[in-house]
């Protein structure tokens, strides 16, 4: 069945870092239903198999294909790497995933060194290494796995004591490596990039793909003549299965969106 230009985007994640990419869909497709789903009870997804997270995927997927989304976005890189494939094979949707802002940070880098921060789940992906692969000509990258800093922000902890010290931890490697351009490799880290800033010297420039997927993701709408043509601001509804009872709280303070789209529906599985 066909989906209809007035049917909602959904978009995903293993926990609250996506906000990061709803945000910069939300500004570039003011006029479109949004739904979120956070699989927060599941996160982070660094650590867990393909088998496992491509599960979690299709859980997702089969409760926004219920509501009758016309498009999902997977906000998520570890989970993108680990199951689009199946996804795309399951679904007769658009399908956007996400990946490491690896050819942008190229174009930008001046010395030719790199540096990448994600999770372990997105470094030792395949899909991750046929993209260094690809852009490795006569870029030297440098990949630093960040265990902990999902947690961190799943607790809406975006400037404390201890997350700056791990944040040092996985910065100061890279520095030392005169790295002048700075992949965030999650999407969670998105959150971080002022606290990043803090720790780096102002001239290393620091990347993500939040703005890209949304550009394209309205790219792809317009192909399929799926745009919504509403002259009124859409709704974005908010589903987590958090059992952090500071869930709806997180989430608030992260969208710091206009109070009148926000819709928190609290649990859905």
């Amino acid at each position: 069945m066909t989906p209809s230009q007035n049917n909602p985007i959904g978009v995903i994640d293993s926990g609250v870092g996506g906000i990061s990419v709803l945000k910069s869909i939300r500004k570039y497709l003011p006029y479109e239903k949004l739904i979120y789903v956070a699989d927060s009870k599941y996160a982070p997804y660094g650590e867990k198999s393909s088998e496992d997270i491509t599960h979690r995927m299709l859980t997702i997927f089969e409760f926004l294909n219920k509501i009758k989304v016309k498009s999902i976005v997977v906000a998520c890189n570890t989970a993108t790497a680990a199951s689009i494939g199946t996804l795309r094979n399951q679904f007769n949707f658009p399908i956007v995933g996400m990946e490491p802002a690896v050819k942008p940070a190229s174009l930008l880098s001046k010395n030719r060194v790199v540096g990448i921060l994600a999770t372990s789940g997105t470094l030792l992906s395949a899909k991750f290494a046929a993209l260094l692969e690809h852009h490795a000509n006569d870029i030297h990258f440098i990949t630093q796995p960040c265990f902990g800093l999902v947690e961190l922000v799943e607790q809406g902890d975006l400037e404390s004591v201890k997350l700056t010290t791990l944040l040092k931890k996985y910065i100061d490697p890279l520095l030392k490596e005169n790295i002048d351009t700075l992949v965030l490799g999650c999407t969670h880290y998105s959150f971080l990039k002022p606290a990043i800033q803090n720790l780096m010297p102002s001239y290393i420039n620091i990347v993500d793909t939040g703005d890209a997927v949304a550009v394209y993701l309205k790219h792809v709408l317009i192909e399929k003549n799926l745009l919504n043509h509403d002259i009124l601001p859409g709704i974005t509804d908010f589903w987590t299965n958090s059992l952090d009872q500071n869930a709806d709280k997180v989430i608030t303070s992260l969208w710091g969106g206009d109070p009148i789209s926000f819709n928190y529906k609290g649990l859905w599985i």
